[in-house]
């Protein structure tokens, strides 16, 4: 018995002194990257059609030399899949609108259709349907160079601009981020602006030229009404009977105007930044304009380029970026009180939004306290960031704490006015669930709507079960039945904002495990017990993109580090809560991460994990394969000391 008590003693020595320098590697690395004025920063990844379409802008407005467009074609062609086209996400097998938007851009910077790369581009895209069976958007950007009519395109009133607060539908029963692209568009679509770049793209029709068909496509149920109404729509603008036009498209003017950053941004998002600024065009702004140079020096500041590339992030993520760095490091042994965390914690108090945004609109309770994603985005604060920057400033200690947790409570009293009826949190918007909106000829990527979700809801209550802050007992009563309400059968939570029940389950189980640890035992057993389950054979967790598209593949895919760091963090949080440690599958966990570690004390790793539009638009954080790791081992370190 001694000896082997001396041998699990020694096993575990072992295996605390490789997480140890594990910990220690990565921290050194985080904090090698910390940016001088205090905040953390990594790429945002996502497809090609981002800077497609910001190469599409360039050409439209003539600013296309004074960039350095020529190096998007070397990014392009890296980018390019052996069958001929490009990907939504990694390993997808290719997406017919994102391989038409890149095969526009090649030819817009000057590739001939007979290049053998674009050659294969249209083989690929012919297979996939051509053309015709391309997304609303793509078919949009079409349009405007004159690649396809603008009659296939659907119709928005611009008389929406003007409907009161009181109609049962306004601009801001949208989600903000489909608000910010719509609305510039509604200007755009009415003019419907054809600019000559001197190429055309007859050759990517299946069907060929002079039989392509404009009509919207039907589904043969209800929704069929709105591709009558887009009829009555097209009919009105045809025969100048729209009501109200001049005034609307004023109004959509002023609005767009009102939005625009002091640093040019829209939104803090480039679909907004980009129809914005076609928008501005179809209003013959000047490119000069001081709003119109404040608009692309905004789109260059989301520009990535290299000796050999350039391309064009959708969004960018310092305030997330930096609340996650800060938790990891504080968790993993960096005194509360170090410089460098104390220089962070103080730039996410700096960016505290105290201004009213779009919420306020349905909001007419709150007063402003939340944080962005971004650097500057005053109109549109969110729950996940805010509530995982309150987290970090918890666990950081400032010179002035009475300060800190002013600012803190605030962003708390700001939350609890954003709680949906439901009983949980959307992102951006309280009570944003008019699901219709998602069946328009125009929302074909269906994410018009920013309802309230199982991942957001759990980070505000993780928040609040681990921060001396507190909420109406009945608000948080009604989000953990919420909670426990969308759990799935087999224990799982559907992910939202990541891919997808992995995330969805570690932040359920962390939010569980910290607000209601005794009353929820039977939800969390069953949550943690779903995670072992799904558990590679490599000590691994990994999750396909595609288990949006196919639910009966959820926790299935290859072994990702932040996946596997999401499957550890939930069931560390799950044994912390039930006393019951799911030991072995931790133990394979942690080795995974430890075998995949690289010797600079990063991990690497191809899949897309962050969900921008599930089953539309995916996303990769390049951090989120170094923070999340990090918590994961120092979490399971803690639990070595205690045992």
């Amino acid at each position: 018995m001694q000896i082997q008590a001396r041998n699990i003693s020694t096993k575990v020595t072992e295996v605390f002194s490789k997480v140890k320098e594990a910990i220690a590697a990565s921290q050194q690395y985080l904090l090698s990257i910390q940016y001088p004025e205090g905040y953390w920063w990594a790429e945002l990844e996502s497809n090609v059609t981002i800077t497609a379409e910001a190469v599409l802008l360039h050409k439209i407005w003539g600013t296309d030399t004074t960039r350095p467009l020529h190096k998007v074609e070397t990014y392009l062609r890296r980018q390019q899949r052996e069958h001929g086209g490009w990907e939504l996400f990694y390993g997808d097998g290719g997406d017919l609108s994102t391989s038409v938007e890149a095969y526009m851009a090649l030819r817009l910077l000057g590739v001939s259709a007979s290049d053998p790369a674009l050659v294969r581009a249209k083989a690929f895209i012919l297979s996939r349907g051509g053309i015709s069976k391309s997304r609303i958007f793509t078919k949009m950007h079409l349009a405007l160079i004159g690649c396809y009519d603008w009659r296939g395109v659907p119709s928005i009133p611009p008389w929406i601009m003007l409907l009161p607060e009181n109609f049962p539908f306004t601009i801001y029963e949208m989600s903000s981020w489909a608000r910010g692209s719509t609305v510039p568009l509604l200007i755009v679509f009415d003019k419907k602006p054809v600019y000559q770049c001197g190429i055309t793209l007859d050759e990517l029709y299946s069907e060929g030229i002079n039989h392509v068909r404009y009509d919207l496509p039907r589904n043969g149920d209800w929704t069929d009404v709105f591709v009558w109404l887009d009829g009555v729509f097209k009919f009105a603008e045809t025969n100048n009977l729209i009501p109200f036009r001049n005034e609307s498209l004023k109004a959509a003017e002023r609005w767009v105007l009102e939005r625009q950053e002091d640093t040019g941004d829209w939104g803090g998002i480039i679909p907004a930044m980009l129809n914005s600024l076609l928008a501005l065009r179809a209003l013959d702004y000047e490119v000069n304009d001081p709003i119109v140079h404040r608009g692309f020096k905004s789109v260059d500041n989301f520009a990535i380029e290299t000796e050999e590339t350039y391309h064009v992030q959708p969004c960018i993520s310092p305030v997330w970026d930096t609340a996650w760095v800060l938790r990891a490091l504080v968790e993993s042994g960096l005194k509360p009180d170090e410089p460098v965390l104390v220089k962070g914690a103080q730039w996410l108090l700096d960016k505290q939004i105290l201004d009213y945004g779009d919420w306020a609109v349905k909001n007419k309770e709150g007063t402003p306290g939340g944080w962005a994603f971004e650097f500057d985005n005053r109109w549109y604060p969110d729950l996940d960031d805010s509530a995982v920057v309150v987290m970090a400033l918890e666990q950081v200690k400032m010179p002035d704490e009475q300060l800190k947790y002013g600012a803190m409570r605030r962003c708390v009293r700001w939350m609890a006015t954003m709680q949906c009826k439901a009983g949980g949190w959307g992102a951006f918007d309280v009570n944003n669930d008019q699901n219709w909106l998602n069946y328009l000829p125009y929302a074909d990527l269906k994410a018009m709507i920013d309802p309230n979700t199982a991942d957001v809801t759990a980070r505000v209550l993780e928040m609040l079960g681990t921060c001396e802050l507190s909420m109406d007992h009945d608000r948080v009563k009604r989000a953990i039945a919420y909670l426990e309400q969308e759990q799935e059968a087999d224990g799982s939570w559907f992910g939202r904002w990541g891919v997808n029940y992995i995330y969805g389950t570690s932040g359920a189980l962390s939010a569980l495990a910290a607000i209601a640890p005794v009353t929820h035992q039977a939800q969390i057993e069953k949550g943690a017990a779903w995670l072992v389950g799904c558990q590679n054979p490599d000590g691994g967790w990994g999750e396909t993109c595609f288990s949006y598209n196919n639910p009966a593949l959820r926790g299935k895919g290859d072994s990702t580090a932040s996946q596997t760091a999401w499957g550890l963090i939930g069931l560390l949080a799950a044994g912390e809560a039930t006393g019951k440690f799911a030991k072995t599958a931790l133990e394979r966990g942690v080795n995974y991460l430890l075998a995949t570690q690289r010797p600079d004390g990063t991990w690497d790793e191809s899949y897309f994990t962050g969900t921008g539009f599930p089953c539309h638009f995916y996303l990769k954080y390049h951090l989120y394969l170094q923070y999340f790791p990090l918590i994961a081992l120092s979490r399971y370190q803690r639990l070595l000391g205690f045992n």
